[in-house]
């Protein structure tokens, strides 16, 4: 994606590109098939896109299928995607909620040096062999790559003071 070089007042870029290191290999082991085709209409978050009904699959690579094993219906799963949409050049940014910019590390805006989302999301249903987890909502566009995928472990994943 081709960078505008228009900022909201009081951003500022990095002095380095991010989108041109060449530092990390990354396999893509699915995608995400969501309601939503542009930008304009995804859900801000998971929380939005439960509200819309925002249920969605998850469509593995067959090589990966194997590793679903384990997965089950009603289980929580951190998913991690490609957001390949999102700008990577902002240092400081100027979320439209905020009276003042931000650093991009203390936001949860798609906009950051490596477009990583994070999503927590209930299976609600699951086929192995097929290679599709049917997920509750998801805040991404259609056709969004797939990282990973990691269990949610209360015992390991939820603060003890909360």
């Amino acid at each position: 994606m081709s960078h505008s070089s228009v900022h909201r007042v009081g951003e500022i870029a990095f002095d380095l590109d991010p989108a041109q290191a060449n530092d990390a290999t990354l396999a893509f082991i699915g995608e995400v098939r969501s309601l939503w085709t542009d930008r304009a209409h995804c859900p801000r978050n998971l929380r939005e896109a439960r509200e819309r009904g925002g249920a969605a699959e998850v469509h593995i690579e067959q090589v990966y299928r194997p590793a679903l094993e384990g997965l089950v219906a009603g289980g929580w799963v951190h998913l991690l995607t490609w957001l390949q949409h999102s700008r990577r050049d902002l240092a400081l940014q100027m979320p439209r909620h905020a009276d003042r910019p931000r650093g991009t590390f203390s936001l949860r805006s798609p906009v950051r040096p490596n477009p990583i989302g994070l999503h927590l999301v209930r299976i609600v249903d699951i086929d192995v062999a097929a290679g599709v987890l049917r997920i509750d909502a998801i805040d991404v566009l259609d056709g969004t790559p797939l990282l990973d995928i990691k269990p949610y472990l209360p015992s390991v994943d939820r603060p003890a003071e909360v």
